[in-house]
């Protein structure tokens, strides 16, 4: 459910069809401000809402843009540039050795496991994986920027194809971490 509220300014400028695209941007705007606030309320710090930053930004900037211009040539590239500026914050936040992906499982996850090196390192795997299916994303849309349903295809699934990694990967984790407390099985 984190994942879902993380990317909920991401969903819904997705999902608004794209002659709405000025107010599919002001909503994810608004939508990521909310998110923010709400996550400040709950004490999270401002390190831990990377994502949510850049997304907030990123969505103020194309609503001025698509609210200034709302015939600009860069509205064909929202889609492309979206997932670009997704790897760049995913991307920065393995530079910085904060892959965003903690920040989303500290909020489901006890903090007693926060720095054993198999969070640690799951955290990592899992956000290269959605840097990946978001770099790949960007160049996909924009290479079908004028063709709007394949490009419906690849914006679900840069989404899809990581959400889906996530739930196996950490299901795969847990199930290891579980078998190596439980020790070696008695022996015949």
């Amino acid at each position: 459910m984190a994942y879902l509220r993380t990317f909920a300014p991401w969903i819904v400028y997705a999902a608004v069809p794209t002659q709405y695209w000025r107010w599919s941007a002001l909503l994810a705007t608004g939508i990521a401000l909310a998110g923010i606030a709400h996550q400040r309320r709950a004490g999270r710090g401002w390190d831990a809402l990377v994502l949510e930053l850049g997304s907030a930004a990123f969505f103020a900037v194309i609503t001025v843009v698509a609210f200034a211009g709302p015939g600009a040539g860069l509205h064909d590239y929202t889609p492309a540039l979206a997932n670009a500026v997704l790897a760049a914050i995913a991307g920065v936040s393995l530079a910085l050795r904060a892959p965003f992906t903690l920040s989303i499982a500290k909020q489901s996850t006890p903090r007693e496991f926060w720095e054993q090196a198999l969070f640690v390192r799951t955290g990592y795997v899992l956000t290269s994986v959605w840097t990946a299916s978001f770099a790949l994303g960007a160049i996909a849309l924009a290479a079908l920027a004028h063709a709007p349903a394949p490009r419906i295809v690849v914006q679900v699934l840069s989404f899809a194809i990581p959400m889906v990694f996530t739930v196996r990967y950490v299901a795969r984790v847990r199930n290891r971490a579980r078998t190596l407390a439980a020790g070696p099985g008695p022996r015949a």
